[in-house]
Parts: C-alpha cells; sequence; structure tokens
C-alpha cells in the first residue's frame, strides 16, 4: 500500500449522483474525494450507443447549481450530457479522481477504509454513488449458444456496424431494446423478444407531451414518495419494473418493420429457442437484458435479505457514516434519474455538514457562486 490519504468524505462515482452531492458539499467547505472508476468525467454516457438522446427534455436535466445549457434538439445526446458532466466539474472545481476503481469498503476503528489498486483512502463518511446497477446482466443460455453468433450486450453495443450480415435477435423490449431494434432494422430483418411494457400515451416531443410530461415528473417526484401511502405501495414496483416505452412506439416498430416474438426459453442445436418451442436462426444476438447490482465490494452489514441497502433516504442508520445517492425509489420514483437525483444528494450532503469535521482533515473553499445558463 502507498501512503494514507486521508479525507473527511469520500465519494464513491463521479456520474450524476456523487457530482450533485460533491456540489453541496463543495459549498459548505468541507473536505472530500471523488473516485470514480472511468478514465473521464462522462465515460459512463459516452460508453452507450452512438445514437442515444436522453428521454427527458433539456430542462429537467441539469445538476444544482447549473440548468443543462439547451441546445436545438431538446432532448440531449448522451455526448452533450457527457460534456456537461466535465463541464460541471470543472466550472465548480470538483476533485474527482479518475481511474480509480475501489475494489473494498470496510470499518477500521472510527472510520472507514477504502482500497483501490494499492491504495489506501480512509475516511470518517462515505457517499455510495456507483447506482444500484452496474453489471451487465444476460441470462445462463447465452454461453450456449453458437460461437459464431456475434452476441453483444446493450452496454456494449455502438451501432448496426457491428453486427454481422442476416437478422438480429433483439432480447428485452423495454426501451434500450425497443430503441436498438428501432435503429437496427434499418439495415437488418430484426426480431424483438420480451413482454410488452407498454407505452406512455403521448408522443415524446410533442405538444400534448409539454403538458403530460410535466404531470407525470410531478406524481413520480411528489407523490410517489416514500411518505406518502400510494408512494410505499406502488413506488417500488415503478421503480424496480420495466418503464413504458418513452420515445419509440409500437406502431413506429411495426412500421420500421420489427417483428414481435416471445421470451427466449433455451437453446437447440446452438440456437435460440421461443417459448412457443420455434427456433430462431440468426446470426446476431443483442441482450437488452439489464444490470444487476453490484455492491459485492462493500464488506459492511447494511443489506437486507434482497440485497439492497438498508437505509433511510440514502442515510444508512445501522453504520453512521455511510450513505447512498442514486439509489432506485430512494425517496421517490425519480430518485435515480436526472430529474429526481438531485434531491437526494441534497440532503444525504445536508445530513453529513450537521455531523462535524474531522480535524484531521483540511476543509475546502467554497464553491464558485452560482451562475444559470440558459
Amino acid at each position: 500500500m502507498s501512503k494514507v490519504e486521508r479525507y473527511d468524505t469520500v465519494i464513491v462515482g463521479g456520474g450524476q449522483a456523487g457530482l450533485a452531492t460533491a456540489y453541496h458539499l463543495a459549498r459548505a467547505g468541507r473536505s472530500f474525494a471523488i473516485l470514480d472508476a472511468f478514465d473521464r468525467v462522462g465515460d459512463a454516457w459516452r460508453n452507450r450507443w452512438n445514437s442515444l438522446r436522453l428521454f427527458t427534455p433539456a430542462k429537467y436535466d441539469g445538476l444544482p447549481g447549473w440548468e443543462f445549457p439547451a441546445a436545438q434538439n431538446p432532448f440531449p445526446t448522451k455526448d452533450e450530457m457527457a460534456g456537461y458532466l466535465e463541464a460541471y466539474v470543472e466550472r465548480f472545481e470538483l476533485p474527482v479522481q479518475n481511474g480509480v476503481r475501489v475494489d473494498r469498503l470496510s470499518r477500521e476503528d472510527d472510520g472507514f477504509v477504502l482500497a483501490a489498486a494499492g491504495r489506501r483512502f480512509e475516511a470518517d463518511r462515505v457517499v455510495v454513488a456507483t447506482g444500484a446497477y452496474r453489471r451487465p446482466r444476460t441470462p445462463a443460455l447465452a454461453r450456449e449458444l453458437d460461437p459464431r453468433i456475434v452476441q453483444l450486450h446493450s452496454s456494449e453495443y455502438r451501432g448496426p456496424e457491428q453486427l454481422a450480415e442476416g437478422a438480429v435477435l433483439v432480447v428485452g423490449a423495454g426501451n434500450s431494446g425497443a430503441e436498438i431494434a428501432f435503429e437496427v432494422a434499418r439495415s437488418h430483418p430484426t426480431l424483438l423478444s420480451g413482454r410488452d411494457v407498454g407505452e406512455i400515451p403521448v408522443r415524446h416531443g410533442s405538444k400534448r407531451a409539454r403538458v403530460v410530461l410535466p404531470l407525470m415528473r410531478f406524481v413520480g417526484h411528489r407523490v410517489m414518495t416514500v411518505r406518502t401511502p400510494i408512494g410505499r405501495k406502488v413506488g417500488p414496483k415503478l421503480a424496480y419494473g420495466a418503464t413504458p416505452l418513452i420515445r419509440i412506439k409500437t406502431a413506429e416498430l411495426v412500421e420500421a418493420g420489427v417483428k414481435r416474438v416471445g421470451k427466449v426459453a433455451g437453446v437447440e442445436n446452438g440456437l435460440p429457442v421461443l417459448e412457443d418451442g420455434r427456433v430462431v436462426d440468426v446470426p446476431n444476438v443483442v441482450w437488452s437484458t439489464g444490470f444487476t447490482q453490484d455492491f459485492a465490494w462493500i464488506d459492511l452489514p447494511v443489506f437486507g435479505e434482497d440485497g439492497r441497502p438498508l437505509h433511510r433516504r440514502g442515510v444508512v442508520e445501522s453504520e453512521p457514516g455511510l450513505y447512498f445517492v442514486g439509489l432506485p425509489f430512494q425517496y421517490s420514483v425519480t430518485s435515480d434519474v436526472l430529474p429526481g437525483v438531485g434531491r437526494d444528494a441534497r440532503f444525504v450532503a445536508r445530513h453529513i455538514v450537521r455531523q462535524p469535521a474531522s480535524s484531521s482533515t483540511v476543509s475546502r473553499p467554497a464553491a464558485p457562486a452560482l451562475r444559470r445558463v440558459a
């Protein structure tokens, strides 16, 4: 191990959740470091498929202190979002250390220890802002497919040029699967496998959407919370379930030539078999099957039987000094997406600021004054 690096607070994760929390800590002059596994701020967005646009309008995509600069297209590209995060770090002089993947978080004496590739960080407080879902999930049967079949998880997919000639089976009919299938269908016969998740009742970007989407956001942000009976009953189902199709509609998939098929149930002679028994002979499979949580690196007894962190609005009361930001339904249905993460970050940061700062660390100067950008 190299020398110990000591901070009042360490934030693990330099995405929107971590940066929003850091903003509030910087404003309070607290000592902290942000450790991020990516080589560059915003890479979590850059490393997604090339044509991806955000599903929320730009006016909802900003972080605390700085509105997202409105582009001509109101739905930013993934690269515009990445650039905004990078500029956000520069604007507020946030101390991000890139290329630092935390391998283990544990408690030692009265504080926390974070190990990262031979480096040792010590902190009185730790904010886990890595997001709940980081590890790509593919079914076990994927290993049984013929090795000649090109297989990509949606996290690896960048564009149709990665695929072999011939048909494509996209497995997973949520928003990512629908958007990828719609794009691929321009150059390949395309099958979309999975259950129908429904769709929002308006066309994204339409005049009706300008009325309906703010209403939906209000319900998800203000009504479906841990404080309301309906929120506690319905909120987790909405937060952890499949989101209805937002941008690509079922009719548009049909018009593009995408053929809907049932779920993949097995493998026969190296080929996918659908639940109705049909064998699908395709040279390409894109697994848009989501991600699983990855908290194995946290060596602390803070998880329930379902593997999810036990917390109150991100504050882990059983392990004082440990916090989470960016979890699904941390407080509301919007907690793990851009329109809602800032509120949870503020709550957690305020809780930290109420605690006495460590005498062994140096406080940071307050962040630059706010400057709103249209």
